[in-house]
């Protein structure tokens, strides 16, 4: 008897090491199969790109001179436009807000040019130039070539984005009065121009001094991959 409750004791003692031991192994694999699958959401995620630009804001109060430009100068890799989105917003020292987004969907601008005074002409700002755009690359709102739609051009060191203030004739921004927008045949209160598709519709009230934030978010990763604050000019 006393032989066997030895061997029971011993036993006893041996079951309390295996538990620990299980128990150990249970929670390896445990740790091992959430580092595989966070691995495998890192893997999937899409990598932001980098982008290096110069920003420029001008309003003088007429359609010629005034613009936003945006002057590309490197990324990691070439970025398409319709992974983008461009948002601005400013305060003026009166209170006053105001900003805009541009992303893909439908057009961001409608102006009225001839040919198009009843419905609108549309399309996507900010306008691409250089390098990046593909196919006809016009210098105005009637000579604009499709792939210079913001969404359908790729951002390169060298591509350039610029959108400017309608106007036509006695009509538009500054064609009668600085800093307004005057109504008459070929600009109506509802058509929208690229600077007011970027910057928002109360623009025309940004002074030489003023800033303006601007960001750039890339889609498909989430990521804020630009941001400036830029002063306005005059």
């Amino acid at each position: 008897m006393e032989r066997r409750t030895r061997i029971l004791e011993k036993d006893d003692a041996v079951s309390p090491v295996i538990g620990v031991m299980l128990m150990l192994v249970v929670t390896i694999i445990i740790a091992a199969v959430v580092s595989a699958f966070a691995g495998g959401l890192t893997e999937t995620q899409k990598a932001a790109p980098q982008l290096t630009m110069d920003v420029a804001i001008v309003n003088t109060g007429h359609s010629g001179s005034s613009y936003i430009l945006f002057d590309v100068k490197g990324t990691s890799e070439p970025i398409p436009t319709k992974d983008l989105k461009i948002a601005t917003s400013w305060t003026k020292a009166s209170g006053e807000m105001g900003g805009g987004v541009c992303t893909v969907g439908e057009w961001n601008t409608n102006v009225a040019i001839p040919g198009h005074e009843e419905h609108g002409f549309k399309y996507n700002s900010p306008i691409g130039f250089g390098k990046g755009v593909q196919g006809k690359q016009g210098i105005n709102t009637t000579t604009y070539g499709t792939g210079q739609y913001f969404a359908n051009y790729t951002l390169v060191a060298g591509t350039t984005m610029k959108s400017s203030p309608a106007a036509y004739e006695m009509s538009g921004y500054g064609a009668t009065d600085s800093y307004k927008y005057a109504v008459g045949e070929y600009w109506k209160e509802t058509n929208i121009d690229g600077m007011m598709a970027i910057l928002g519709k109360e623009w025309s009230k940004l002074r030489a001094g003023d800033t303006v934030d601007v960001r750039v978010t890339h889609i498909p990763s989430g990521k804020v991959i630009f941001t400036k604050t830029v002063g306005v000019q005059g």
